[in-house]
């Protein structure tokens, strides 16, 4: 419990040294292990792991948890206090310092002087880009970063409070509620309410799916170098497919006849045949024939490689350089999510594909997250905002309002002749 007489931690001087590290094993059962700062293994850490991996969580979600924990260890180090011995106020001081502290930094080695790959020049932190309107990442960490923090370390308190591993008190409690029973007068034809959140979770807010302008999205397809990835931009901009989707696909999995693309979706793992456009499967062909006989044959073979040899299967992190390489042409930040929010809003502009339909395409467990892309774009917003008041002006001095002024201060005011 956090008492009031309690000192306050200097946290504006404390220095949370980069100590310990995430490392991936190889392990199909044990993707992940974290590493303290004497290279001892954290047991209670793995711990977790396993019990994420009986719950069928892929290991990218294992390494997300994994991280929140390396930052939760090394500021329990920072402060002396042992995991086990933390309390609300080591909880609290933690998320006050997360919000504020600036990222560990760490130069790409292809570019020394910052910047994102696919660019030369170093952009300012949060600096807006030119193009697009999205910041670049700012020197913090995110509000969504600070939020997943927090729950991923109130589970892991949970889980070795619940096996009696843990302190005995979680350091990291719900939200104060009222008193009573929950949900106490809930409309029983309305849906209930979410569970209360943690305590010290920051508020995020809503964030709006950026789609890439029908002109922008010509000129990002003209600086792409090569087939595969005129077929790779296509296929995500038609198919909505997330981007690991459609890197994990295999040859089998493209069928030209019916124009339509098989993926393993995220979370789920089912498989799912997804339409798309017909110059998709036209730049996949000419790709294809590129690599024939260079390339090992067969329908269980990966469907999307490298160009350089020797040749391997095209991983995430090749494939977000290429497109940011294509985004330094035009000098946007686009991201490959974005391609896929594209194919959302165009989609739901058309009235003749329902919104049941977008949201099986979208792969979205909740009809509410298809309904965002039925809100108007901000730059359309402006732009029918700015043509009603055009009209306006130009109706304005012949209003009944306008009746009794004089046509030279009307003139004057409205900047039109005088009638």
């Amino acid at each position: 419990m956090i008492t009031g007489g309690e000192a306050p931690r200097e946290l504006s001087r404390l220095v949370v040294p980069q100590s310990g590290s995430l490392e991936a094993t190889g392990d199909l059962f044990q993707p992940f292990r974290l590493i303290d700062a004497d290279g001892v293994v954290i047991v209670v850490a793995s711990a977790c792991f396993r019990e994420l991996a009986a719950g069928g969580r892929a290991a990218a979600t294992q390494r997300s948890y994994g991280m929140a924990l390396l930052r939760w260890w090394r500021f329990l180090r920072a402060v002396e206090i042992g995991w086990d011995r933390a309390t609300r106020a080591e909880a609290r001081d933690f998320l006050c310092w997360v919000q504020l502290a600036d990222k560990p930094v760490r130069p790409h080695w292809r570019y020394p002087g910052g910047g994102a790959p696919g660019t030369t020049a170093a952009v300012a932190p949060g600096t807006p880009n030119p193009v697009t309107g999205k910041r670049s990442p700012g020197r913090g960490y995110a509000t969504a970063t600070v939020a997943h923090c927090e729950s991923v370390l109130r589970a892991f308190c949970d889980f070795h409070l619940e096996a009696g591993t843990g302190p005995m008190v979680s350091p990291f409690p719900l939200a104060r509620g009222r008193r009573g029973r929950a949900n106490a007068h809930h409309n029983p034809m309305s849906p209930v309410a979410a569970e209360r959140a943690g305590r010290y979770r920051p508020k995020m807010a809503r964030r709006i799916p950026r789609q890439i302008p029908d002109e922008k999205s010509d000129e990002l397809f003209a600086a792409l170098g090569s087939h595969r990835d005129r077929a790779l931009v296509a296929f995500w901009v038609s198919a909505g497919a997330r981007a690991s989707e459609l890197l994990g696909a295999t040859a089998a999995d493209a069928d030209p006849g019916q124009q339509l693309i098989t993926v393993i979706r995220k979370g789920t793992c089912a498989l799912q045949q997804l339409p798309a456009s017909p110059d998709a499967f036209v730049w996949l062909r000419l790709y294809q024939a590129q690599l024939h006989g260079l390339v090992p044959a067969g329908g269980d073979q990966p469907l999307w490689w490298t160009l350089r040899r020797p040749f391997r299967a095209l991983a995430y992190d090749a494939a977000r350089a290429m497109f940011g390489r294509a985004n330094a042409a035009p000098g946007a930040n686009w991201t490959l999510h974005d391609l896929r929010h594209s194919a959302a809003y165009r989609m739901a502009r058309d009235p003749a594909v329902p919104l049941a339909g977008l949201q099986w395409v979208m792969g979205h467990a909740h009809l509410s997250t298809t309904q965002r892309y039925l809100n108007p774009l901000p730059a359309d917003v402006i732009e029918a905002v700015l043509a009603f008041h055009a009209r306006q002006r130009e109706h304005r001095p012949g209003s009944p309002s306008a009746a009794g002024y004089r046509a030279e201060s009307l003139a004057a005011l409205f900047g039109q002749d005088g009638q």
